[in-house]
């Protein structure tokens, strides 16, 4: 699961627990992005302290990391380096996840390397309360659900989904203020 996680919050957990679930992953993997470059007109919690936020927050589920792959990666942050650099260090036996926001994966033909991002990862799409998901679909992305992160109700080859907000693979306090 990719995404900024700034900060990380209940939403983007139950987000990646569905998803695991219905995608029968063995494993969700956090990746907070290095330096996002849609948000440079903000300020952005550092990538580190994002990091650690993620690792706090995921480490009650076993099926959860977090990876420091994009964090490490000097630059602007671009899925389909991550996808890249996590098929590199995964191996060419894992299918691999992208789970972010509909709202990012709507755009995804305009990313960067968006002719590669089909060939490295299945995309999954997670909407936000008040979104249509029926507005978004299209014939490469199949939104799967609606989560909400104030709803209470919220519950081989490895298969593993990253999540920026969150990918995963299946065989998937306080906060510090931005500064």
């Amino acid at each position: 699961m990719g995404g900024t996680f700034d900060p990380i919050h209940h939403g983007h957990l139950v987000a990646a627990s569905e998803v695991a679930a219905r995608f029968a992953l063995d494993e969700v993997v956090f990746v907070p992005t290095g330096t996002p470059w849609q948000k440079k007109d903000r300020k952005v919690s550092s990538g580190e302290d994002r990091y650690i936020m993620s690792a706090i927050a995921t480490s009650s589920n076993p099926r959860f990391t977090v990876s420091r792959v994009d964090i490490e990666r000097r630059g602007d942050t671009y899925t389909v380096d991550t996808l890249k650099d996590l098929r590199a260090e995964r191996g060419d036996d894992v299918d691999l996840f992208f789970i972010t926001g509909a709202d990012a994966l709507a755009q995804i033909l305009t990313w960067r390397g968006a002719n590669e991002l089909f060939e490295l990862a299945h995309f999954i799409g997670v909407s936000r309360p008040g979104m249509s998901l029926e507005a978004r679909r299209s014939s490469t992305c199949r939104p799967i659900a609606s989560l909400c992160s104030t709803c209470p109700r919220w519950r081989s080859r490895p298969r593993i989904a990253a999540s920026g907000s969150a990918t995963g693979c299946r065989s998937g306090t306080s906060y510090p203020t931005a500064s």
